[in-house]
Parts: structure tokens; C-alpha cells; sequence
């Protein structure tokens, strides 16, 4: 008779599982609310909420939300919201909007470039090399990081909303980003073929067809953007303005320019292979080829916090990256760290030390917003306001409060002027970076 494996549910230890089961009073109040209930709202705890209240001792006053709808722009959206505020300030206006679809046409071209030639450098390596595998996992997605965001934006440059608006496929992405990592994948075959019968360049012959059926590809479906457009808008004397023949680099250059420079990125990542006060890179991680690299400049928790408040004090918004996968409220505007009650309920903690998480897999960034506001108490931060790119139906007109906790447990990134940076902290960053895995966690993407 074969044997069951040591650890298999048979026999006395599945009978041990039903009695534990069983001699639990709290089961039966569980499995009768999780019945017509979601879990969530089965075990959401309502004192949570009193962390909610949407008022803030230092809060930048900020314009309507957007909304990236069936998309993973959060890291573009985020992005352009932080450069509207400064456009808006110089341009006198209450509100505006720049064209997401604009940078997002040239980040999927972009990324997918980027794919290609990686898989050009890795031609010789088999299908089961682990960078390979990395790479045709998501060659183009919809996810990126700000130095990818910084990347396009001095490329490409910016225009408003009203000159390229959204169209059905940039805004619900999941088809288009299908059909083009085909296409990569496709490649990724013939290529390695190709150079295993010596024949490399017929790999790039290959390469520029496939970059001109993508690029076709994303004009059709984003639309062609405009060489020239107008900008027209009220000042804020209720004067009606307009600058004809703006370039997207012309208006870039004159309304933000080298200002987007002086930002630099800030992670918070406790882990052993990552000392504080060193810089990063992420290898095979990036969207324009001739682009900067990844940078990020690894501080603790309470220098970032610093940095942020410094920036929110001075009137300036602050792009961020969290982990938004745990303790969200998504019928409320509170995303606290004490939500959800998972130990009494299941006996589960889903929250265990922040390095552990993140070298096992069970968080890390996956969503970008723009922090507006801090409550400080006794000069430390209670709560913290946030503008999100999911419209304006959830939370505050689109707008949510973060509890500390949930902010020290699940914010990994934030963006901040260099000026709010010691010299000492000015010097880690423009050192020569530590190169990461591209499957290390701080190489995720917000989407």
C-alpha cells in the first residue's frame, strides 16, 4: 500500500482540523456573516473610521481628481497631477488637466522598444533563462515608475487635456497590451532562432518591423497627437488667454522645463540587502532606451516622512508609491492600518514586519497617488490626505485620508525636491548605484 507523505491532510490530522473547527464558537457567527456578506464587510471595524475625519493642519489646496479608469496609469496619472499644479500657478487658472493619453501613447512605444532590444541582448539565451523570463512576462504594461515618467515627459514633452483627449482603448488597455506582448513574444522566438543559426542581423531586420506594426498599432488605437496645438483658458481675473502654436516641447520647456529635474526618488525598503543611505538601480528596468536610469535613494522611514512634510509645508504636492493592496475601505474615504479584523475573525495577521514582507513576496508597490495634506500632532503625522486617480465617486470627491500606521506599514516611494535632501543624502544619490535583480521588489511597477 503506498504511503501518504509526511504532512498530507489524511486520517487523525484531518479529523484533528474538523474537531479545532468544530470546538470554536466563533465559527459559526463567521460562516453566517461571510454568507451574505462580502468579507470585508464582514469583519470591518467602524472606530476605524474616527481616523477619517477629512481635516488637515498642512494641506495643499489641489484641483479635481482625475480618473485612469480600466487602466494602470496611476504612475502617469500621479505624475502629470503634480506638474498641473505647477503649470496651473504660472497660467493664473483654478483648474486643468493635462493629456494622460499623450504620455501613455509614448510609454507603451517606448516600453515596447525597450523589449525588444532586450530580448535582442539576450537572443542566445535559452527561453528558460530567469531574466528572459522576466522580461516576456510583461514586456509592455501599463505600470511604470518616475523616473520612466521623468524619462517621456523630457522627450516628448506636455500638452493639455482638450489637445489630446482620451480615446476607448487608452482608457481601458487590457486588449492592445495583449496583442502587442504577442507580437514581442513572437519575436522573442524568431530571434532566438535566428541567432542560434548565426544569422543576427536578420534579428534586427525583424526588430524595426515589429516596432513599426507596434508603433502603427498605438497610433490607431490612442490617435495621433498634434505637432502644434493652442492653449486656451481664463485667467484667474476671469480673462480669457490663448498661446497659439505651442509644441508639446515648447510648453513643456516654458511651464515646468528642468524643474522636473531637481526631483529626485526616495524608498523606504528595511530589507538586509539594502543599506539606508545608499542608491539603487534596477536592471532590465526601464521604458525610453537612451533614457536616465532607474535611481532610487534608499532612507528610513522617518527621513521620508520628513522630506514629505517639508514639501507639503512649503505648498507642493508629492508624488508616492504604496502597496494598496491591504486594509482599503472601498465604500469609505479612510485607508487605516486597523480597517479590517482579520485576527479575530480567521486568526490570520496579514500585516507581519515590513522587511519579511517584502523579501517574501507579500507586498510591495503597486500604485502611485499624490500626497496633499498631513495632520500633524505634536509635530508627528496622524493622518495624511490623498488625491487618487479613480475619479471622484470614492472617498472625498476622489479624495482619501491615510492613517499613520498604514502610511509607515505600506508607502515604499515619494518624490521630493532635492533641496529638502542633506548633503550627505545628495551625494548617496548621484553615487554609483547598487544594481538590483529585475524581480527585486523595488523594481515593481505602479499601476
Amino acid at each position: 500500500m503506498k504511503q501518504n507523505p509526511i504532512g498530507a491532510i489524511v486520517g487523525e490530522e484531518q479529523q484533528r482540523i474538523l474537531d479545532y473547527y468544530e470546538g470554536n464558537p466563533v465559527n459559526p457567527v463567521v460562516r453566517h456573516a461571510l454568507s451574505r456578506n462580502s468579507l470585508g464587510d464582514a469583519i470591518f471595524d467602524s472606530s476605524s473610521e474616527a481616523l477619517s475625519a477629512p481635516h488637515f493642519s498642512v494641506e495643499v489646496k489641489t484641483m479635481s481628481v482625475t480618473n485612469q479608469k480600466s487602466s494602470g496609469r496611476c504612475w502617469i496619472f500621479a505624475g502629470l497631477n503634480v506638474l498641473r499644479e505647477i503649470i496651473a500657478k504660472k497660467l493664473g487658472v483654478k483648474e486643468f488637466e493635462l493629456s494622460q493619453n499623450y504620455i501613455s501613447l509614448y510609454d507603451k512605444i517606448e516600453k515596447a522598444n525597450y523589449a525588444l532590444e532586450s530580448v535582442i541582448k539576450l537572443a542566445d539565451e535559452e527561453p528558460s533563462s530567469r531574466v528572459l523570463m522576466h522580461i516576456l512576462t510583461a514586456p509592455v504594461s501599463d505600470g511604470g515608475q518616475w523616473d520612466m515618467f521623468v524619462n517621456l515627459v523630457m522627450k516628448y514633452g506636455l500638452m493639455p487635456k482638450e489637445a489630446f483627449p482620451e480615446t476607448a482603448q487608452s482608457n481601458s488597455t487590457r486588449d492592445g497590451t495583449f496583442l502587442v506582448n504577442a507580437e514581442i513574444r513572437r519575436f522573442a522566438a524568431q530571434a532566438h532562432a535566428l541567432a542560434k543559426q548565426g544569422k543576427k542581423d536578420e534579428i534586427r531586420v525583424l526588430k524595426n518591423e515589429s516596432i513599426a506594426k507596434i508603433y502603427q498599432f498605438f497610433l490607431n488605437s490612442f490617435g495621433v497627437p498634434p505637432k502644434t496645438f493652442d492653449l486656451q483658458y481664463e485667467d484667474k481675473d476671469g480673462v480669457y488667454q490663448i498661446e497659439r502654436g505651442l509644441t508639446p516641447k515648447s510648453f513643456f520647456e516654458k511651464y515646468v522645463g528642468e524643474e522636473i529635474l531637481a526631483y529626485v526618488s526616495l524608498i523606504n525598503s528595511p530589507t538586509n540587502d539594502k543599506p539606508f543611505g545608499r542608491n539603487f538601480t534596477v536592471d532590465w528596468l526601464g521604458n525610453v532606451l537612451e533614457g536616465r536610469p532607474i535611481n532610487h535613494l534608499n532612507v528610513t522611514m522617518d527621513r521620508m516622512k520628513e522630506a514629505i512634510i517639508a514639501q507639503l509645508k512649503d505648498g507642493r504636492p508629492v508624488w508616492f508609491g504604496s502597496d494598496v493592496s491591504f486594509f482599503r475601505d472601498r465604500s469609505g474615504n479612510g485607508w487605516n492600518a486597523h480597517s479590517f479584523d482579520y485576527q479575530s475573525a480567521f486568526g490570520f495577521d496579514v500585516y507581519f514586519d515590513k522587511a519579511e514582507m517584502l523579501d517574501y513576496r507579500h507586498s510591495a508597490m503597486n500604485h502611485a497617488m499624490v500626497i496633499v495634506g498631513v495632520d500633524l500632532v505634536d509635530d508627528k503625522p496622524a493622518k495624511w490626505k490623498i488625491e487618487n486617480s479613480w475619479g471622484s465617486d470614492g472617498g472625498i470627491k476622489g479624495y482619501y485620508v491615510m492613517d499613520a500606521d498604514w502610511f509607515d506599514r505600506f508607502v515604499y516611494q515619494a518624490v521630493v525636491d532635492k533641496k529638502y535632501l542633506t548633503e550627505e543624502e545628495l551625494k548617496a544619490y548621484d553615487g554609483d548605484p547598487i544594481h538590483l535583480d529585475p524581480w527585486d521588489p523595488m523594481g515593481t511597477l505602479a499601476d
